[in-house]
Parts: structure tokens; C-alpha cells; sequence
């Protein structure tokens, strides 16, 4: 893949996650992070150029997890951020475009996360 390419996954990345964070703090569930890129803990003292240093995080309600979201680390060939919903087989693979994260060939927008979250939170209540 080309580093264009890599430069705009990781770019939506960063997007991503400020969606999540609002998007959790709006229905009072917690956002917290999970891990750092494994290149970013061992650069020994080398500047890191990517736009942030996580890779992981999860939203979480009442202390549990509820969703995980995670992006390729750069040395993987087909890289990806991954959405992960807890205690069910349902997730999602999104792929950078050229306006934004795609969802197949569908643009993955803040309305649809916001979409994915209420589902979730719908289903943790009905338990």
C-alpha cells in the first residue's frame, strides 16, 4: 500500500476516535484507552510521526466493555481500523477513502456510530 494511503487511514484514525469519545460522553458511557502503537513504546527516543499514539480503545458502560475500536499497526500489509462490539459476533472493518472511512464502498459517518451505540446500549439494557 502506498504511504498516501497509510498517511489517510491513520488520519480518519484520529477522526474516528474523537467521534467515539463525544459520542460516549453524549450517552454518559466511558472512553479509555487500551494501547499504545508497539512502535511508539519502543522508538527510543526517535521523533513519532504518526498523528497519534494510540491504537486501542474501548467505550465502556457501567464499567464493562462495550466496544473496542482498533486500528492496524503500520508494519501489517492490509491495514484497517476494526469496530468490535462486546459479548456478540457483530463487528465492522472499515478501509480508508478518499473523503473518509469506508464501510465496504459505503462512507462511515458519524450518524452511523452513533447509529452502532445506540444499538449496543439498546441491547445492554434489555439484559
Amino acid at each position: 500500500m502506498a504511504h498516501a494511503h497509510d498517511s489517510a487511514l491513520y488520519a480518519q484514525w484520529v477522526e474516528l476516535l474523537g467521534w467515539l469519545e463525544a459520542e460516549a460522553a453524549s450517552r454518559g458511557l466511558g472512553f479509555e484507552k487500551v494501547a499504545d502503537f508497539p512502535d511508539y513504546i519502543y522508538r527510543m527516543e526517535r521523533p513519532y510521526d504518526l498523528p497519534t499514539t494510540v491504537m486501542s480503545v474501548r467505550v465502556t458502560s457501567g464499567g464493562q466493555p462495550l466496544m473496542i475500536a482498533a486500528v492496524s499497526p503500520r508494519h501489517a500489509d492490509l491495514k484497517a481500523v476494526s469496530l468490535r462490539l462486546m459479548g456478540g459476533s457483530k463487528h465492522w472493518h472499515l478501509h480508508a477513502g478518499a473523503a473518509g472511512l469506508l464501510e465496504g464502498k459505503r462512507p462511515f459517518t458519524q450518524a452511523r456510530l452513533a447509529l452502532l451505540l445506540d444499538g449496543a446500549v439498546q441491547g445492554v439494557r434489555a439484559v
